[in-house]
């Protein structure tokens, strides 16, 4: 049985490089992210990677922040253009640690985002896209991005969608930051489910049936707040007197938990066992995936990954289920060869 690892971050030495001569001096998040060896030198990621043995194999994505963030149309464009090629010439130098990679959509251009996917999927053998919670603020509903979700939909390639926010997004509006770094504790988790909300109510899963999304962090908050999320909306438009939205949850093809629960989720959570426990309960066996958010742990990358595996081993679930967690799932929806 492979452990494959569905949701871990690199930076590419191409990418790299190019990110680095497009901001100059990296700050917050992205000097975070540069200040783990394993990010960036391919040596170190190798030697984490053996200490879980042959059997543990990584899906390669590039680290947050968003490219919206960091250029404008044409320059993230070509940042993940370089993304996608260097990823693609990872996986093919080491077909045993890096199965697949997952392509990254710059939706601040939403054609030249449909146009990069197309070319990663189709021509690199991308998996799938990432996209992040938001496009520099604007909500993935709207109807500028419904090319993007179209292509995706028609060509049954999953979209991984991955949480941004910053220090920028204050907690209290009284204030013009947020402080103590909730924006990520707490604002990554919430912004996750509030993308996931407007993808389900705005109807873009009737319009494009064959549309697959991976949520990160073990799907956020909606496992936890399922009873809110179904009974709770079912009440949709009680608290609400100048729009009807009780007429935009009767207008779903489907009661709207269910479309909650086609989303997929994978493991990364910080080492919280309850958390990937109420993402199996809630998502079902057969819709979450093992992924561990490495490197990103105190100890730059070894510690999510050691206690993912240990939790995942000591699940009360038949070696069936953890099969489907650690390999199966991602074997069916990513269409790998293993």
């Amino acid at each position: 049985m492979k452990k494959i690892d569905i949701f871990n971050h690199i930076w590419p030495k191409p990418f790299f490089n190019a990110l680095i001569d497009h901001i100059g001096t990296m700050t917050d998040i992205t000097m975070r992210s540069g200040a783990v060896p394993m990010m960036t030198e391919l040596d170190r990621r190798f030697e984490v990677m053996d200490m879980f043995g042959d059997d543990y194999q990584q899906v390669l994505s590039l680290a947050s922040p968003p490219l919206e963030k960091l250029a404008g149309p044409d320059k993230a464009h070509d940042l993940s253009r370089i993304g996608s090629d260097s990823l693609a010439e990872l996986c093919q130098k080491y077909p045993e640690r890096f199965p697949a990679f997952i392509g990254t959509a710059a939706l601040n251009d939403p054609q030249a985002a449909v146009r990069e996917a197309k070319r990663a999927v189709e021509e690199l053998g991308a998996v799938g896209m990432q996209i992040f919670t938001n496009v520099s603020g604007k909500p993935l509903d709207l109807p500028e991005f419904e090319p993007f979700f179209e292509y995706m939909g028609s060509v049954g390639k999953p979209v991984w969608l991955h949480p941004a926010r910053g220090e920028n997004f204050p907690d209290y509006l009284s204030e013009t930051r947020s402080e103590y770094e909730i924006w990520w504790t707490f604002g990554w988790p919430y912004e996750t489910s509030a993308a996931m909300a407007r993808l389900v109510f705005s109807g873009v899963f009737d319009r494009h049936p064959g549309l697959k999304v991976i949520t990160h962090h073990a799907g956020g908050m909606i496992p936890f707040f399922e009873g809110r999320v179904g009974a709770g909306w079912d009440q949709m438009g009680k608290r609400t007197t100048d729009r009807d939205l009780d007429a935009v949850r009767r207008s779903l093809k489907r009661p709207h938990l269910e479309y909650f629960k086609d989303f997929y989720a994978d493991t990364a959570s910080f080492g919280s066992r309850k958390a990937i426990e109420h993402a199996i309960e809630f998502f079902g066996e057969d819709h979450v995936m093992f992924a561990s958010d490495a490197p990103f742990d105190p100890e730059g990358g070894p510690m999510y990954i050691r206690e993912t595996i240990r939790i995942l081993d000591e699940l009360e679930v038949s070696d069936e289920v953890r099969r489907k967690l650690y390999q199966d799932n991602a074997v069916a929806l990513l269409g790998l060869k293993i």
